[in-house]
């Protein structure tokens, strides 16, 4: 099917290319209104839309063929579940042509249709390549009718989650190679010649050969959703991501650099026990909570010559599209980063960037349709539609056949096509390059001619690159040549071709190149080295270790953790543990700490012992001292090896917080063992201990979840039911986590006595007298009395929670029900919704009358849920719920009124206030603070909320606190858990190993359930966020919120 259009918009000189300018981020900037949009791009540059309804309604990736041909994946506005979608797969690719040449593109054909979801697209050698999970797709078009006959699954990830961000890809390296990223959490396996199937949880870029063959991994991470990656020119590998740390201070998605090896974060339980050298590999660019998507390196001058070479990133979340100067910072780079086009038009998502051949600039603009996992609305958009734009220069000058149609390929010889490898066109040096490379061993000596001859460094860069698509023996003798070559980058791209095509002649020319030299090279050597070296290799590995430093700013020498990587990585991969058990007692503390990682983390057995390490644990030596540590906490089960270490410290303790907090948390890894159980206990005995070793030890043992609770500790713990709050508060907390209901009678003696004191803090007694057994508990009058005291909206959120989960805990008489019903007027969302399960468990006509004279006087009341609260009122009787009426007919009227609530509040943002805002945000109404962090306080429970205002509309922020259960933000969705003995949990993941799960249930509560116990898992549709929060609030108050939530 085709579709021909017209567009009022015109591109004057597409195919053309630009005249260099130096163009600084402060410049002035221009201005186009186009399609809705108002685009801001830098002064100079011009923006044009080139196609969109009917040519193509919602595109989400796009690349082009060797005639200027656009295929486009368009998304037919499902927001379905996936299970759903991979088997309707409404989804369909199209093929947009530009057949008059003005730069705007005026026919569609549907190239193909029944896709499911597409997250990135390639064409390569006469087939468009799609990911579409859980498979990348091989389309083909044998015939030239623009549509494709042939359908082929390349790849199979046999795995597909509920956010479909399991498949991003693929993407083509200079190499060859064709690289796709691997997201979300699911286990995948991938067999291995002559060794066991390697199974991962973890994101990846993996790799392989278009025409198929072993798969590898180049990056493990325990991101979210690594996306699109791309290629410097001497072969160094870039990619964006979300969630590569755990939301703080605006922190969560970044642009990174990945290395061969690299571990990266985030860190928790899906990285498993994959290899790392060390900490976790930095970040090149934070980008915030930006979903970055589409990623492309300019190759041209196109926009400038001071933008070649420059990275571009779509963030989907901020409406733009950045650009990314990169500079050499030793082996690895730094990123000036600014924005190149950013529009007013909160449904313009640009979900792609690629590069014309003319050296102009395409945005994909996805529309505002999108909402899988990404709430970015709380409103479905499908009507909202996308579109595609150019960027480019407004002087611009004509580019004669950009792609080189008019050139004669099949009739050039390999000769002809090595100098063509050096055109000013980057669209003609690339297709060159495959095609020399289809020549294989009969053009070897023609691109021989050009490394020797060409004075060029990127002419003999690109006859590298073309020498590795070529599987020869004398291609490869011929890239080793280039080891000795005058220009950095071509030396660059000599050894990342020695390592894909694992040319094992090099590997004395290697061991050469990690000594000296510029650290992007040693750092390249180091990677190659490792997969095709062999023993006699290690001793120099080890030995460049001590020089792997770089010069700082304030001329001090520090470690160049990328160099560093590879040189311990590739030692690691040489995987002779005898030989490098000979450096882990060098007298060179940096050899001796990378032999010892590299021994532990190397695959197969358990090469390094505890011994190894053990006398490291008290070592003066700061580095060899961390590193035992770093080691250590990799082995939970080493307990009698650290044991004598945490005797000595807990002795003579550090005085630092920061480093007491690093003690229990290593007491906390070690807990499970008895050795370690019997110094924690001997430290709380010890008389001449600190209250803060003190809460150190008590906070380690609370956080250890050590059940059934180690005999060693009742009794230090019961002991430390007296003395100051904090310590009393800390042990309570610890036999909380500890106890499985059972205590002894001097615990519940000292339990109830403490419960009972009101001199003591109100924290302290409701904690008291949640740990008591249900059969000894006394709620007399006056604890009663207590307990409803703090179920006010002034306690704060921790003495609500307590006293919540006492009373629903707790078998409660008709009298002492109605005790509690006449407090609810005064209680808030987060406590009414919990306490009503308690009422639920009587019958008694007048708790059912007390129950809705007290609901219809509840503000919080009209949060519940109508049909759930007349059939619990049913239970009391026909009486109790002829009473109801007018409550029933209360919340479904605010119910209705709730859309033209936000249009009112928002009415009201003129006058709102910052300050106030500030002070609704951090009050205990609400309780925002409890669960979201702003600046640097708040809990970490809800979503980062540091930079919101720059992703988030007004009525966005409002949308979320009014409806928190329409969408959820991405690593917060909740799931609903049912175990063997028949319990449901609704929570948040807060950590996932092999055998637990850490559900976060609200804003203080967490459980931590056994996998072996789940017997099923699914997708939540409750937020931990509960409903109703904004009855706390008025609507001032809201407004005031919403304006410190976006401008504070």
């Amino acid at each position: 099917m085709s579709v021909t259009a017209s567009s009022p918009f015109s591109c004057h000189s597409c195919l053309s290319w630009f005249a260099a300018l130096l163009f600084a981020s402060a410049a002035p900037a221009a201005e186009f209104e186009l399609n809705g949009h108002k685009f801001t791009v830098p002064d100079g540059f011009v923006v044009e839309h080139v196609a969109g309804q009917p040519l193509v309604d919602r595109p989400v990736s796009a690349d082009f063929d060797e005639r200027g041909r656009l295929y486009v994946t368009d998304s037919s506005g499902s927001n379905e579940h996936v299970d759903i979608q991979v088997k309707k797969r409404p989804h369909k690719i199209r093929r947009l042509e530009d057949t008059d040449s003005d730069g705007v593109f005026d026919k569609s054909t549907v190239y193909a249709d029944k896709l499911m979801f597409p997250e990135g697209s390639l064409w390569f050698d006469g087939s468009l390549y799609v990911a579409a999970p859980p498979e990348i797709w091989k389309f083909t078009d044998s015939d030239d009718d623009g549509v494709a006959e042939k359908r082929e699954v390349w790849f199979d990830g046999k795995t597909l989650t509920h956010c479909a961000n399991d498949l991003h890809g693929p993407h083509l390296g200079p190499d060859g190679w064709m690289y796709w990223c691997k997201g979300a959490f699911a286990e995948q396996t991938y067999e291995r010649a002559g060794k066991k199937p390697w199974e991962t949880k973890a994101a990846h870029i993996f790799r392989r050969r278009p025409e198929g063959g072993p798969i590898e991994h180049v990056m493990t991470g325990g991101m979210d959703n690594p996306v699109e990656v791309v290629f410097s020119p001497g072969g160094e590998r870039f990619f964006t991501t979300t969630f590569i740390v755990h939301p703080n201070q605006g922190n969560r998605d970044g642009l990174l650099h990945a290395v061969y090896g690299g571990a990266y974060g985030k860190d928790h339980g899906a990285l498993g026990n994959h290899p790392r050298t060390g900490e976790l590999m930095p970040v090149l660019a934070h980008l915030g909570a930006a979903a970055p998507c589409g990623l492309v390196r300019l190759e041209s001058d196109g926009l400038g010559r001071d933008h070649r070479n420059n990275i571009l990133a779509c963030l989907f979340n901020m409406h733009k599209i950045t650009r990314h100067v990169l500079a050499k910072h030793g082996a690895t780079f730094t990123s000036e980063t600014s924005d190149l086009l950013v529009s007013d038009n909160l449904d313009f998502h640009p979900t792609d960037v690629l590069e014309d051949a003319d050296g102009s600039v395409i945005v994909v603009d996805t529309g505002g349709w999108f909402r899988l996992c990404c709430p970015t609305s709380q409103l479905e958009k499908a009507d909202v539609l996308g579109g595609i734009y150019r960027i480019r220069r407004a002087d611009a000058k004509p580019v004669s056949d950009p792609r080189g149609q008019i050139i004669a390929w099949k009739d050039r010889n390999a000769e002809e096509l090595a100098e063509l490898l050096n055109d000013e066109r980057f669209a003609v040096r690339n297709q060159a390059r495959q095609r020399i490379g289809k020549r294989g061993a009969n053009a070897v000596e023609s691109l021989k001619q050009v490394l020797g001859s060409s004075n060029d460094s990127h002419h003999r860069m690109q006859a590298v690159w073309a020498l590795t698509w070529i599987d020869d023996a004398k291609a490869r003798a011929a890239v080793r040549s280039a080891l000795a070559d005058s220009d950095e980058t071509v030396r660059q791209a000599a050894l990342h071709s020695i390592s894909v095509r694992q040319d094992k002649l090099a590997a004395n020319k290697l061991a050469t190149m990690i000594e000296r030299g510029p650290a992007h090279n040693r750092r390249a050597a180091a990677e190659a080295l490792g997969r095709l070296g062999s023993s006699p290799d290690m001793p120099k590995l080890l030995a460049a270790v001590p020089t792997a430093m770089h010069r700082g700013d304030d001329a001090t020498d520090e470690v160049d953790r990328f160099l560093e990587h590879s040189l311990i990585f590739a030692a690691m991969e040489l995987n002779d543990a005898s030989t490098l058990r000979k450096f882990i007692q060098s007298d060179n503390a940096r050899i001796r700490r990378a032999a010892l990682i590299a021994l532990d983390q190397m695959e197969g057995d358990d090469h390094l012992q505890p011994a190894d390490i053990q006398p490291l644990l008290t070592s003066d030596n700061t580095l060899l001292n961390e590193t035992a540590w770093w080691i250590a906490e990799k082995h939970p089960d080493w307990g009698n090896a650290v044991v004598e270490a945490f005797r000595v410290e807990l002795q003579q303790p550090p005085r630092e917080v920061t480093l007491l907090e690093r003690l229990g948390d290593r007491l906390r890894r070690f807990a499970g063992s008895a050795a370690v159980q019997e110094v924690m206990a001997d430290a709380l005995a010890d008389p001449k201990a600190s209250d803060s070793v003190r809460l150190a030890v008590l906070n380690a043992m609370a956080s250890s979840r050590q059940k059934p609770m180690p005999a060693a500790w009742a009794a230090p713990l019961h002991n430390h039911l007296s003395g100051s709050n904090d310590i009393i508060r800390a042990s309570l907390t610890a036999l909380n986590q500890l106890s499985d209901g059972k205590l002894d009678d001097n615990t519940i003696k000292r339990l109830k006595s403490v419960a009972g004191d009101e001199q003591k803090d109100a924290e302290i007694r409701l904690r008291s007298l949640n740990l008591l057994p249900k059969g000894s508990r006394q709620i007399t009058p006056a604890s009663l009395r207590f307990v409803c005291s703090e179920l006010t909206i002034n306690s704060s959120v921790t003495n609500r929670a307590l006293a919540v989960d006492l009373l629903t805990s707790t078998p409660l008489e008709s009298h002492q029900l109605q005790h509690v019903a006449r407090e609810l007027p005064r209680t808030g969302v987060m406590e009414l919704q919990p306490l009503m399960t308690m009422f639920a468990k009587s019958n008694d006509a007048q708790v059912g009358a007390v129950l809705v004279a007290s609901l219809l006087d509840a503000p919080a009341a009209t949060s519940l849920f109508p049909d759930r609260l007349e059939e619990q009122l049913a239970g009391f009787g026909e009486s109790v719920v002829v009473k109801a009426e007018p409550l029933l007919a209360k919340i479904e009227q605010e119910n209705q009124s709730k859309l033209q609530r936000v249009e009112d509040i928002l009415a009201l943002l003129p006058n709102a206030d910052i300050r106030r805002g500030i002070r609704v945000f951090q009050d205990t109404k609400a309780s925002c603070l409890a669960c979201h962090r702003r600046g640097y306080i708040g809990g970490n429970i809800g979503p980062d909320l540091n930079r919101i205002g720059q992703i988030r509309t007004e009525r966005v922020l409002l949308e979320s606190i009014l409806f928190p259960n329409l969408s959820f933000v991405r690593s917060y969705e909740p799931v609903a858990i049912v175990t063997d003995d028949g319990r449901v949990y609704n929570g948040a993941i807060r950590d996932e190993t092999d055998d637990t799960i850490t559900l976060q249930l609200d804003a203080q509560k967490t459980v931590q359930l056994a996998k072996s116990a789940i017997e099923e898992r699914k997708q939540g549709t409750v937020s931990i966020m509960p409903a109703g929060l904004e009855k706390q609030l008025t609507p001032q108050d809201l407004a005031d919120l919403v304006k410190y939530l976006k401008e504070g």
